[in-house]
């Protein structure tokens, strides 16, 4: 009994089909609004993925959804359908060692002569933030670092995304317990409210200090008016192809300043041929002074 139920799942998940043309249609618009490149061994992965997409909305074909994606008023669908496609899966203190360096390395280095010039002012953005685990990891690691003299500061962290759904879980600071599992206690009681269920809530304390924005990082300019110390973009570019890659690189070194760090993912790399970063660290890059 248990084969037949796991045959007639099986059936229900390939019930439409993904012809060629409609995989190239839907790839080339996630390519041309997100930069996200889609090779064509990915079609079954995109046709396993969207089916639940397709069941509910009771559409028939690839064809249909395609027409309602380029027909919607707005960019939520096209939004759905690049999460359907990427593994967006996060928690806090997600590759460790990237913090450790941040607070034992580069805080020290670069808030000590901003302290001595009386410039108490430190940004960082966590580009691509999905959920919003990494933006108050961040804030909450720069709050802990400067401690006391925190309040001098204006020192929160730019958190944005592409995906509004994304961005209303994290304003909402709402996180299962597995979400948080990694975090010290002390940060759990500091930053943390205890909630039924085993859910957990971030603090005012901690949510005022982190600004989520929508944005979009195909866009060919970046509206900020001052530069970043510190940029995150961790486990987004792997799904872009070389040419978006390093277009995108190239405006993250623009929006640093001198000395700046940019991390990304472990499994991501920047084509230092092609791009001025310095190498410090597996993905880790800084802008030279």
């Amino acid at each position: 009994m248990s084969s037949q139920h796991s045959v007639s799942s099986v059936d229900e998940i390939v019930s439409v089909v993904l012809s060629e043309t409609e995989f190239e249609n839907l790839s080339r618009l996630v390519y041309e609004r997100f930069g996200i490149h889609l090779p064509i061994e990915k079609r079954m992965m995109v046709t396993v993925r969207l089916q639940k997409i397709l069941r509910r909305m009771g559409m028939t074909s690839f064809h249909q959804y395609y027409e309602y994606l380029i027909r919607s008023p707005n960019s939520e669908p096209l939004i759905e359908f690049a999460n359907h496609i990427t593994t967006n899966h996060t928690f806090f203190f997600r590759e460790k060692e990237h913090f450790d360096y941040l607070v034992k390395r580069i805080l020290p280095e670069m808030t000590e002569p901003l302290k001595r010039k009386q410039e108490y002012d430190f940004r960082m953005w966590c580009a691509g933030c999905s959920s919003g685990e990494e933006a108050y990891m961040l804030a909450m690691l720069m709050m802990e670092f400067l401690g006391a003299e925190y309040s001098r500061w204006k020192a929160g962290v730019l958190a944005t995304d592409i995906s509004e759904k994304a961005l209303a879980v994290a304003e909402s600071g709402d996180y299962v317990e597995e979400r948080i599992a990694l975090l010290p206690e002390e940060y759990k009681r500091k930053y943390f409210q205890s909630l039924p269920d085993k859910h957990w809530r971030v603090k005012p304390l901690l949510k005022q200090e982190v600004i989520f924005r929508k944005f979009n990082l195909m866009n060919t300019v970046f509206p900020f008016k001052k530069p970043f110390h510190v940029i995150f973009c961790r486990n987004v570019m792997i799904y872009f192809d070389k040419p978006t890659r390093n277009a995108l690189v190239q405006r993250f070194y623009d929006s640093l300043l001198p000395g700046g760090y940019l991390f990304i993912g472990h499994s991501e790399t920047i084509d230092r041929a092609s791009s001025d970063f310095r190498y410090i660290t597996p993905a880790l890059y800084q802008k030279p002074l």
